[in-house]
């Protein structure tokens, strides 16, 4: 079986998402800056986001990220596998070409155990937004945290670990690379 890997682009504040997220900002104010490196970095950059879908059977997203970002991801869906929203307001499934939107109610663990059984051996990749990876981080369902850290100050949005925790999350850092438009952070998670 694969892994649940959870993957965001953020500054170095922590900001993953601008200030006033709509489906006008899909990232909020400004925040197509945090991923600049993904579309206009370097070669070393084309190539982390190359990788971005290997190995990939299945993704998750929250809410929130699907309602803004169906329309922009066009008429294929963008991810081309299942894809599990995590939710608290019930919806028929979204069919885009080859990618279908399940929406799951009942919670972290069962839309986990969906993706997994859609990913068969392959991994599962959280894919966010920032509110649904720092809940599955938190809530324990995470085998690696790969941080696309932006070399920018955002001062206001969304940050990924905003949120007293309770506990300690442990990481063990497995991978660097570093770009002059981000430095690229893989970690395995040890609860």
């Amino acid at each position: 079986m694969g892994k649940v890997i959870a993957e965001i682009s953020m500054s170095a504040d922590g900001i993953v998402a601008g200030p006033d997220t709509s489906t006008e900002h899909r990232l909020g104010q400004d925040g197509d800056l945090l991923h600049e490196w993904l579309f206009e970095g370097t070669d070393a950059d084309a190539e982390v986001g190359r990788r971005l879908f290997d190995g990939v059977g299945a993704f998750v997203v929250g809410r929130s990220m699907f309602d803004v970002g169906v329309d922009p991801w066009g008429d294929d869906g963008t991810f081309k596998k299942p894809v599990f929203v995590v939710t608290n307001r019930p919806h028929e499934p979204v069919v885009k070409g080859p990618t279908t939107f399940t929406f799951v109610t009942d919670g972290l663990e069962s839309t986990l155990q969906q993706a997994k059984a859609a990913a068969g051996d392959d991994n599962v990749m959280l894919m966010g937004g920032g509110t649904t990876l720092r809940q599955f981080l938190l809530a324990g369902l995470v085998d690696e945290l790969r941080l696309h850290v932006v070399p920018l100050l955002f001062g206001a949005g969304v940050r990924l670990f905003d949120a007293e925790t309770g506990r300690h999350v442990r990481l063990e850092r497995t991978a660097v690379h570093e770009t002059p438009n981000a430095t690229h952070l893989t970690f395995r998670v040890r609860n």
